[in-house]
């Protein structure tokens, strides 16, 4: 294994510094890079991105790029640096994209614990799960 893509959600800051942990946990362990990633939804293109100033996705990308190295940290626990990517669109869609282009060997992805009235990981983690061509490790938060 040489590259593992993290995929996390810069609104739950909390969960996601469980799920990095974990993929530096398993960089470590194999040596391999990791990339780190967050996805923005795409509102420009809709109808609702009319009633947005021009540069108001640009700004909320490079704010959300200044996150996710807070968030990341720049480096694993073994010193080597973290690859920071924030994308534009569908959400499972990109991480897939995402992981060829980093030719990643695993991709890991998070996912509520279910109670009573939920039995199924989430509808991103599912759809990532389901379409990757590589293993998708799914933390549960």
């Amino acid at each position: 294994m040489k590259r593992i893509l993290c995929a996390i959600d810069l609104s739950h800051e909390d969960e996601a510094k469980k799920i990095i942990a974990e993929a530096e946990k398993l960089a470590g362990l194999y040596q391999a890079s990791l990339s780190v990633m967050t996805v923005l939804p795409d509102y420009g293109s809709s109808w609702v991105g009319s009633f947005f100033k021009e540069g108001t996705l640009k700004k909320a990308t490079e704010a959300a790029m200044g996150a996710l190295y807070d968030v990341a940290g720049s480096a694993t626990a073994q010193g080597d640096p973290i690859q920071h990517i924030v994308e534009v669109g569908v959400t499972y869609e990109e991480i897939l994209a995402t992981a060829q282009t980093v030719a990643a060997d695993m991709i890991i992805v998070g996912a509520h614990k279910p109670d009573l009235t939920e039995r199924l990981i989430g509808p991103n983690a599912a759809r990532v799960a389901r379409n990757a061509a590589v293993s998708v490790l799914v933390v549960r938060f």
